[in-house]
């Protein structure tokens, strides 16, 4: 298995890359508590020079830029079966779009699943990319994410339809 990582700047700060052979592993926000320890990173890697890196830098970039709305990176995750079917369900959350983790529960067997639920959205190993900061509390409220509330809304804000915020007052 071929292993290796890259950190790159972004709008909502440093991020880490982490790839195995021919997918994306990881992606990280700095200081989010499920971050693997840095020997499972595996070798640094120039994201220049790397093509699978270098496709998820320019794929963020063009994110980033409102120039693209779903990511072409191969994104490879290694979840237990519950997370795993929380993480494909994450995957078809449409850009701009909004699920609770109540609704996402209630798909998968109940309202009961809500908590464990919220357990699988906050250890996403592919953020951004699998776009967990798309899951927002009971009635719309903004909770729960690994990089923190600011750059959920920042990415929820981003995302936002332009004649929605067009529609604001502030």
């Amino acid at each position: 298995m071929d292993a290796r990582h890259a950190h790159v700047d972004s709008p909502v700060g440093p991020l880490l890359l982490v790839a195995r052979d021919d997918a994306l592993a990881g992606l990280y926000f700095q200081g989010y508590r499920y971050t693997p320890p840095p020997a499972a990173w595996g070798r640094r890697a120039d994201v220049r020079t790397d093509r699978l890196l270098a496709q998820t830098r320019a794929e963020l970039d063009e994110y980033f830029a409102g120039q693209r709305q779903d990511f072409d990176v191969p994104a490879a995750t290694c979840g237990d079966d519950f997370q795993e079917r929380v993480w494909a369900r994450l995957r078809t959350i449409p850009y701009g779009g909004r699920i609770t983790y109540g609704d996402i529960a209630a798909e998968l067997g109940g309202k009961g699943l809500s908590q464990s639920v919220g357990q699988a959205v906050g250890r996403n190993p592919v953020s951004i990319v699998i776009p967990c900061h798309r899951v927002l509390g009971a009635g719309g409220r903004l909770t729960g994410f690994g990089g923190g509330l600011d750059r959920k809304q920042l990415l929820l804000d981003l995302e936002e339809p332009a004649e929605a915020r067009a529609g604001r007052l502030f």
